[in-house]
């Protein structure tokens, strides 16, 4: 396969006002192609012991069945890596042939196992020769940090070689919180850092002729995640890759946060033309994570072909909203769908050419095109750059009578203009089906998702996976039970230590998985309560919070 779909040296002229794919080199598992001119694909995991073969085929089969176009299993030893071809077998002889993706970290030998049988194999750049992360702050001279890559190199090159052999796609997947010490030593915990981390990987992977890759960094955080893939795709573009991307965010949570972080944050870079493949992680069954990708990536789609949105001449530097006249609210603010519009309001569409106007009253700016966030920037910027300064209220209008799409569509239509900067405030108008507070919870949640408004407490829970030792769904829903008061803490639920602690390390308490029926309590990252029997776990949790320990 050619690193570059049509030669070398591709320049990518990406927009974010005008929807068009990221051209792509394509990678291949199994009988699915990822990148190029292919759909983007959609993707979960399973949350099986990966030794129980039966339960494991008939969830792969369930999320296949669902429309999931590859399956990943959890791989944590050399046992479940051999597994994963009765695994398959089972599948092959129930007439489905979806590709499995064997998940490995710390554990290189299970990499080599996996690669001999499976379709894909992820690898975790953060984890794969480094050791776990410890959180201390090391210090690497220039020749012991060349020293570590030539470590990375020995254990890389012969997995690739395998990988050459048996026609093995690989992913190499970063996770915020699985970045090396050696890593954080250089970068810090950054985008810059995740993007460092994969590209050391990408450049053995090139000198040795290998490009069967994709590529994923991911963060529980949407602007991180979003910041870091847009470095990824930059830093790739530079150094003449073109690996097809996987997206998704990571402990997303469920219900309606899952749903609206992953939709501002996958919808936001599939907007602008980046991703090849997709995952909604979410603390649910993982087939019910395949309808909702299907509709944020069709929701998305909608756009191709569509009426050009004009290209501003001029874009002023810095965010858009800044150049605003702030808005009297202590608060980012959510118009209420019963909120009396002031009738001195300046009403307009972007069908109709910015103007400067002589008060400091409110924009309320409205849109038809069917790429509604391309033509909201394209207006704003247009207009700041004219010398607008009056504050703009983005109101858009959704026509679906089901909640879960009204969650996707909003989310991913507000995700570009939130993160980009744009909007003083957001107004959702939707059916009368639906009540005030549904509504007004979803621009609430897509506001706390963009990290612009703090509301309520937010829950950065992993999906689960055969690592997974308790019942993380009624965890999660009994610690909901309990902190859903507390706004703005951060609580982490998680299934095990891969990137439990790491991934909540930004979370101001964490329950995470130690082994089976065990779990540890953490306070920021400070191990408090270490092991303990997992009928203790909450108490001893919600004890640390209310401070009487």
């Amino acid at each position: 396969m050619n690193s570059t779909p049509e030669g070398s040296h591709i320049i990518q002229h990406m927009s974010k006002y005008n929807y068009s794919r990221r051209k792509s080199s394509i990678a291949k598992a199994g009988n699915v192609e990822i990148g190029g001119e292919n759909p983007i694909r959609i993707q979960s995991m399973c949350n099986t012991n990966t030794n129980d073969t039966e339960a494991s085929a008939a969830q792969a089969l369930r999320i296949a069945e669902a429309g999931g176009e590859l399956v990943r299993l959890t791989t944590q030893g050399v046992k479940e890596a051999s597994n994963m071809a009765n695994i398959k077998a089972l599948l092959v002889e129930r007439g489905c042939d979806v590709p499995l993706v064997a998940d490995v970290h710390f554990n290189p030998n299970a990499a080599f196992e996996a690669a001999k049988t499976c379709d894909k194999v992820r690898i975790n750049p953060g984890n794969f020769v480094d050791a776990a992360r410890t959180f201390q702050k090391l210090d690497f001279t220039d020749e012991e940090y060349a020293l570590e890559l030539e470590k990375i190199r020995s254990k890389f090159v012969p997995f690739l070689n395998i990988c050459k052999e048996n026609g093995t796609c690989v992913r190499l997947g970063v996770n915020h919180g699985s970045l090396s010490d050696r890593i954080m030593s250089r970068y810090g915990d950054t985008p810059a850092g995740m993007v460092e981390s994969v590209m050391e990987f990408l450049r053995i992977a090139r000198e040795e002729n290998f490009d069967n890759i994709v590529i994923s960094v991911k963060a529980s955080n949407v602007t991180v995640m979003v910041e870091t893939v847009r470095l990824l795709a930059a830093a790739m573009e530079k150094e003449d890759m073109h690996f097809p991307l996987h997206l998704g965010v990571t402990e997303a949570g469920d219900g309606e946060d899952g749903r609206i972080k992953s939709a501002v944050g996958i919808g936001t870079l599939l907007s602008e033309g980046i991703g090849d493949t997709i995952r909604v992680s979410l603390s649910e069954d993982p087939e019910c994570e395949i309808p909702v990708a299907v509709k944020l990536r069709d929701y998305i789609e909608e756009r191709k072909g569509q009426e050009p949105v004009p290209e501003p001449e001029k874009v002023l530097p810095g965010n858009a909203r800044d150049y605003a006249v702030k808005m009297q609210y202590d608060e980012f603010p959510v118009m209420d769908v019963d909120f009396s519009l002031d009738p001195d309001w300046h009403y307009v569409s972007t069908a109709m050419q910015p103007a400067l106007y002589a008060d400091d009253l409110p924009v309320v700016l409205t849109t038809s095109s069917l790429n509604r966030p391309g033509a909201i920037m394209s207006w704003i910027d247009r207009f700041v750059a004219l010398g607008g300064k009056n504050p703009v209220i983005v109101m858009m209008g959704f026509l679906t009578q089901d909640l879960e799409d009204l969650q996707i569509q909003a989310a991913a239509d507000f995700g570009p203009i939130l993160l980009g900067g744009y909007a003083s405030a957001i107004g959702i108008v939707a059916s009368e089906k639906f009540s005030k507070e549904e509504v007004k919870s979803v621009a609430l949640g897509i506001l706390q998702a963009a990290r612009l408004r703090i509301s309520k407490t937010e829950y950065i829970a992993c999906p689960g996976c055969g690592r997974t030792l308790f019942d993380l769904q009624k965890t999660l829903a009994e610690v909901k039970a309990h902190t859903s008061h507390l706004k703005g803490l951060k609580i982490g639920v998680m299934g095990c230590i891969v990137n439990g602690p790491g991934e909540m390390a930004d979370a101001d308490y964490g329950y995470v998985g130690a082994g089976p029926g065990r779990v540890s309590i953490y306070k920021g990252k400070e191990l408090v309560k270490k092991n303990i029997p997992a009928e203790e776990a909450l108490p001893a949790l919600l004890a640390l919070i209310e401070g009487r320990c």
